[in-house]
């Protein structure tokens, strides 16, 4: 019986195949330097995303159109130009064949702010778009103007050479996905919506190609999101007489609201293997060392070991469960003061397959107080919708990178994150989000943090991939 069951074990190993995919290299472009200043430029520009822009910070936004108009002639000649929502930008280059569904490409425009005071920790200022030993520094290299400049010197590059798509291509940049989206993205979708456009698929920021990141695999690794996590804040607060802090009661609301925070720390959201991150071990499982591939090639029977090995590290964590983080607590007035009111805010980033409605229970469930009320704050998404790794826009995309990056393994994974591309759900079934960076273990901490930058010949790259992405999507 045990030889059978090793057997068993085995033969599903053998047969567990690669599906990766063999390609030629795509012929080489002449990258033209002045693409480096002109993504030194745009970082410059203090695009900082805010709920409510004064007139201050949107001229900023206003400038920045300006310089992309002037930077990028040939497109601004040769596509339509749409302001949308005050800031956001849709360009429209027209495909020769109507019988075609449009492409879209996106990025965003905006930034989110560096913290006060952390600004001389930087190797060279966030918003000096300095390029230095190799790289280009500053906020919005990683995340997001490089999409947009990428994407801008790609059409460029085409225009240049005569191209003409026969897909018709959307380029859409919002200016405010860093706080939701509803007026950038949301709005572009909408109009899009509203002329009965159909697209074949989108492509936003989300996976990078990971290097030393996926355990087992030497090669680099490209993650492809083909969905992202649900968002929901939830506002717990708690109600106190207050009074003089030498006659404390049994429970103050700074105590009783830190038993709450407490009880959601000790009991995590439960594991489980979701839809996207199945399908990342069906595409990595097979690039392991023969003793490692055993475990994905045989999910009936190692799946609790894999849920237990993702749960030891925050990234992989995240790609298994709801996540739950309080993010800001609030109390006190005064050191001898007891407060009347506390408040804190708990971040979740819900699994696929988990449900708002669902999360909110189980919170009140597991802090079980009457004393603390939960309200959830307005920017509430579900979990996306789930694009298919066996579609055509994954292969193309997939064939693409192979093309650009042969040493690449591609897999598609779940975006623990949530991207602007979700208000494109209405315009299509496929959705995916990938940017082809390199990202190292010391470089996570870069987005949205300190000293964020992009490498020259990462740069280099993005632009070969939408050049040769567009190209490959005219069929």
């Amino acid at each position: 019986m045990v030889c059978l069951f090793v057997a068993i074990l085995i033969l599903r190993t053998i047969r567990f195949a690669s599906r990766q995919i063999q390609v030629s290299p795509a012929r080489e472009i002449i990258f033209d330097a002045v693409a480096l200043k002109r993504l030194s430029l745009a970082i410059q520009h203090k695009t900082i995303s805010k709920q409510n822009l004064t007139a201050e910070g949107g001229a900023e936004f206003q400038r920045l159109h300006k310089f992309l108009s002037d930077s990028f002639p040939a497109i601004h000649t040769h596509l339509a130009r749409e302001v949308i929502g005050g800031y956001s930008l849709l360009y429209t280059w027209k495909g020769t064949n109507e019988s075609l569904k449009p492409l879209l490409l996106m990025g965003h425009i905006d930034v989110v702010p560096v913290d006060p005071g952390s600004e001389k920790t930087w190797t060279h200022p966030p918003f000096s778009g300095e390029i230095a030993a190799g790289y280009i520094w500053g906020r919005g290299t990683m995340d997001d103007k490089v999409s947009v400049l990428a994407i801008l010197e790609a059409v460029q590059h085409l225009l240049a050479t005569g191209f003409q798509p026969q897909r018709t291509l959307y380029l859409a940049f919002g200016h405010d996905e860093e706080t939701g989206g509803a007026r950038g993205a949301g709005k572009i979708a909408s109009l899009l919506h509203s002329r009965q456009v159909e697209l074949e698929y989108v492509l936003d920021e989300g996976g990078n190609i990971t290097d030393g990141l996926v355990p087992g695999v030497a090669a680099p690794v490209a993650l492809i999101g083909i969905a992202e996590k649900g968002y929901l804040s939830l506002e717990l607060g708690v109600e106190s007489a207050g009074g003089h802090s030498s006659t404390p009661p049994a429970r103050t609301a700074i105590g009783i609201l830190s038993s709450a925070i407490h009880k959601l720390d000790e009991s995590p959201f439960p594991s489980r293997l979701p839809q996207p991150t199945r399908s990342f071990l069906q595409f990595i499982g097979p690039e392991m060392s023969w003793p490692q591939r055993i475990i994905p090639a045989n999910l009936w029977l190692f799946e609790p070991l894999i849920e237990s090995q993702f749960a030891k590290s925050t990234a992989s964590n995240a790609m298994i469960r709801t996540t739950q983080a309080a993010t800001i607590f609030q109390a006190g007035v005064k050191e001898n003061v007891l407060p009347t009111t506390a408040r804190a805010v708990v971040n979740l980033r819900l699994v696929t397959g988990d449900t708002i409605q669902g999360v909110v229970d189980r919170v009140r469930r597991v802090i079980d107080d009457p004393q603390t009320k939960i309200t959830p704050l307005p920017v509430q998404v579900e979990p996306s919708p789930v694009s298919g790794p066996d579609s055509a826009s994954f292969k193309l995309i997939q064939r693409t990178l192979k093309e650009i990056m042969p040493e690449a393994k591609v897999a598609p994974f779940l975006l623990v994150a949530t991207t602007d591309s979700r208000h494109y759900q209405i315009l299509t079934n496929n959705i995916f989000r990938f940017l082809p960076i390199t990202i190292r273990p010391e470089d996570i901490q870069r987005y949205h943090g300190i000293n964020e930058r992009i490498a020259v010949k990462d740069y280099e790259r993005c632009v070969r991939f939408f050049v040769q992405l567009i190209r490959n999507s005219q069929s």
